[in-house]
Parts: structure tokens; C-alpha cells; sequence
């Protein structure tokens, strides 16, 4: 009770929202790829629903970071889930109208040909989608500095990564599973309210949640916010201090190759896991259930494996299984080892990110955070379409080559190799007592200012 009490009113709405919010994402996550696998079986259209959903982390990240600055942080999270409500309820309509045309979740390998106009409804959905998701995720990695005591960083996020992931990829596919057995459109329809009621429980957060300036004129508002200045200067002065900061420089490069990696091999899974695995719906959704099993125990241990090994031994452990997972993966045809890959995997993803997320939050000054932040994500999440794109282009240039189930396996490969070359380039440089001394010196700076 007394680490609620800590953590806050404020905090565990933004949990619940977080959570709720991410219980429909897990359903659309069986949801978008199983609908875009009933249109096209075409491995490159597949992996571009992907690439649409995540191409705004690219182009639009550096800017949201600036709206991000400039306005109330509370109220852009509830407008972007507003418009995310509103957008997958208009993908469940389009399913709906097509009645009878699509297959049945478990007929998929009979599709023959594109269903041209749902496919450019579904890609549409995915890159707006994905720019509501971009500010909406921005926006709240900035407001929990706001609401939760920085001694307390780590606890929270932990918290709330472990959360995400329950409802992501522990609840929300297996239901998307059972959802699409009875309809294609039931799971975008319950998405679509998840958004809402994520919505609804941030307008019951009180407060303002601007950005505070650098420095205050005597008697001024604290929470006032500063004059803008034009666009191109506040994104310059973002892209300024992160590169001038050797760690989260470092920091933002590793992570953007781990995640064009990562989704190199995400791109191809609906079809890696259908023709190679072999699995239904159920056992595809099942599959992710072993990334969630370790999320959450990531989750919770990160604090103490920190304690433990330190920050940079931590992190290490994501370096290695980054080239040891989809060595594995890529090696199998059985799905439940797949499924205890993707536990290890998603463990240490999470240590990443508490690890990490609670560092920028503790060293960014509070007027640069959703800038820094929103350039730090360009370079770790705007690799994703890429490495999606990546993904896609393997299966299609290597088919021909080796046949269709050695092409599907190769992107498992070159992210393996790709792993391994990080780790040699980022142990040396992610030490425990690089990342110590950007704290302490971030605490000496604000108790200066």
C-alpha cells in the first residue's frame, strides 16, 4: 500500500489508460496481420501494413516531439486516442461492408490475389495510426517525471512496461484469437473502445502538464509556458543536445538498430509462423503469450538486476539475446520453442527499456524532454520501417533463390549476424559508470539551476 501511496492518484490513471489501452493494441495485433493475410499473401504487402504503422516514427517523430513541448501533455494523449478510436472503428466498418468476402481466419492459404481496396484501407489506418501513436507515446514517456518522483522512476515504469506487455501480448492476442473466430471486424471494434476508455480515464487526471521553461523571471509562473520559438529552432536545440551527449547518442544509435532487427523479423512472422510453424490463429496468439511471460518478469526484476549487475551488465544481456534469439528461431519448425525465445527475448527488452526510459527521464531537463525524447525515438523507432521493409525484400529477393520456407527463414539469419556486430560495438561503450556519471552530473545541474 505505501508504494501506491508513493507512486500516486495521477500515476495509476495513467497505468490504467496505458493498460486498457494496450489490452486493444494485443487485439490488434492478431487482429492487423491475420486481416492483411486474408487480402494478400504477397510477403512485401504484408510487411508494408507494418511499415505504414511504423514509417511515422520516421518522418514524424522529430516534430511531435516539438508539439509535445508546446502543449498540454495530458490533452494531446487524450486527442490521440480519441482519433485512434475514431480511425479503427472506421477499419471495423470497412471489414464489415465486405460481409462474406473475406476467408475464414483458418482458410488463409486459399486466398488468391489482392483485395485492393480493403488492403489501401488497412495500410491508410496503419500510417495514421501510427503518427496518433507516435505523439500519444511522446507525450506520456513526459508526463511521468511530472507525476512520479524521480527516485521513483524505475519502480514506475517497471510497473507500467510490465502492464503494457500483460495486456499486449498476455491478454489481448489470445482474445483477438477467439474474436476473430466468431468475426474479422469484433476485434478492431473492441480496440476501438479500449482507445475510448483510455481517453475517458485520462481526462480524469487533474492538472496541467506543460512543459517547464529553462528559467523562471522573479515572481513568474513556474508553470508557465515559454514563448515558442520557430519550429526549426526548437528541433535544432533537441537534435543539439542529444548529440552532444555521448551516452544517450550512443544510447539512441543501439536502440535504433535493435528495433530495425527486431522488426525485420516481425515483418515476415504472420507468414514465418502460418508456412513454417504451422500454427492457427490460437497458437499464433499463444506465440506472443512467451514474449509477455517474460516482459512481465522483466518488468519487475529490472530494478533489482540493475542492483545487481549494474546499469551496463544489464543491458548487455539485451545485446546477447538480440544475436541469440533469432538464431534460434530461424533454426526451428517447432513453435513452443519459439514461444521460450521470445520469453528470454522479451525479459530483457524490458530491462532495456526501464533501465533506459528511466535514464532519459532523469537527465533531459524537463523544457527539452519531449524534444530530446522525440529525437532519441527517431533514431530507435524510425529504424522500424526500415528493418520491416528489410524483412520483406529478404523473403521476396531470396524465394527464388533457395525456395519459399529457406526465404522466410533468412531474415531470422542476417538479424542474427546483425546482433552480433552490435554487441561488439556497444559493450564497451554502455559501462555502469558511463551511465552513473550522466546522472550525477543531471543532479548537479538542476541543483545549480
Amino acid at each position: 500500500m505505501a508504494e501506491r501511496v508513493r507512486l500516486g492518484g495521477a500515476y495509476r490513471k495513467v497505468y490504467a489508460a496505458a493498460a486498457v489501452s494496450n489490452l486493444g493494441d494485443g487485439v490488434a495485433q492478431i487482429g492487423y496481420p491475420w486481416l492483411a493475410s486474408a487480402v494478400t499473401r504477397n510477403p512485401l504487402l504484408v510487411a508494408a501494413v507494418v511499415v505504414a504503422q511504423r514509417l511515422p516514427w520516421l518522418l514524424f517523430t522529430l516534430p511531435a516531439g516539438v508539439i509535445t513541448d508546446r502543449v498540454d501533455r495530458r490533452r494531446a494523449m487524450i486527442a490521440m486516442d480519441v482519433l485512434r478510436a475514431t480511425l479503427t472503428l472506421g477499419v471495423a466498418g470497412a471489414v464489415l461492408g465486405l460481409g462474406d468476402g473475406l476467408p475464414a481466419p483458418d482458410e488463409l492459404a486459399s486466398v488468391q490475389g489482392t483485395r485492393t481496396g480493403l488492403y489501401l484501407v488497412i495500410v491508410g489506418a496503419s500510417l495514421l495510426l501510427g503518427g496518433a501513436e507516435v505523439l500519444r507515446d511522446n507525450a506520456a514517456q513526459t508526463i511521468i517525471p511530472a507525476i512520479v518522483p524521480t527516485e521513483h522512476l524505475e519502480r514506475a515504469n517497471g510497473r507500467m512496461w510490465s502492464a503494457e506487455q500483460v495486456a499486449n501480448t498476455f491478454v489481448g492476442p489470445p482474445l483477438g484469437s477467439a474474436l476473430l473466430g466468431i468475426s474479422f471486424a469484433l476485434p478492431f471494434l473492441l480496440d476501438a473502445a479500449t482507445f475510448a476508455v483510455a481517453a475517458a480515464l485520462m481526462a480524469l487526471v487533474a492538472g496541467r502538464f506543460r512543459s517547464r521553461p529553462a528559467t523562471h523571471a522573479p515572481g513568474a509562473d513556474p508553470d508557465a509556458a515559454a514563448p515558442p520559438a520557430s519550429w526549426t529552432t526548437d528541433l535544432r536545440e533537441g537534435v543539439r543536445w542529444l548529440w552532444h551527449h555521448p551516452l544517450l547518442r550512443t544510447l539512441a544509435i543501439v536502440l535504433g538498430v535493435l528495433n530495425a532487427i527486431g522488426a525485420m523479423q516481425i515483418g515476415i512472422l504472420v507468414l514465418y509462423a502460418q508456412e513454417v510453424l504451422d500454427t492457427t490463429p490460437f497458437q499464433f496468439a499463444f506465440l506472443t503469450m512467451g514474449a509477455a511471460v517474460g516482459a512481465v518478469a522483466g518488468g519487475y526484476a529490472a530494478p533489482a538486476v540493475k542492483r545487481t549487475l549494474g546499469s551496463g551488465p544489464s543491458l548487455w544481456l539485451t545485446l546477447a539475446v538480440s544475436a541469440l534469439v533469432p538464431t534460434v528461431i530461424g533454426l526451428t519448425s517447432a513453435w513452443p520453442l519459439v514461444l521460450v525465445a521470445f520469453a528470454f527475448e522479451g525479459l530483457v527488452a524490458v530491462i532495456w527499456n526501464v533501465i533506459t526510459v528511466s535514464l532519459r527521464q532523469a537527465i533531459i531537463p524537463d523544457h527539452l524532454l519531449g524534444r530530446v525524447n522525440s529525437v532519441y525515438r527517431f533514431f530507435g523507432w524510425g529504424m522500424m520501417p526500415i528493418g520491416t521493409a528489410l524483412g520483406g525484400l529478404v523473403v521476396v529477393a531470396g524465394e527464388p533463390l533457395w525456395g519459399r520456407e529457406a526465404a522466410l527463414r533468412a531474415p531470422w539469419f542476417v538479424a542474427a549476424a546483425v546482433g552480433l556486430a552490435l554487441c561488439a560495438y556497444a559493450v564497451p561503450r554502455l559501462t555502469s559508470e558511463r551511465m552513473d556519471s550522466a546522472r550525477a552530473a543531471a543532479g548537479a545541474e538542476a541543483v545549480a539551476s
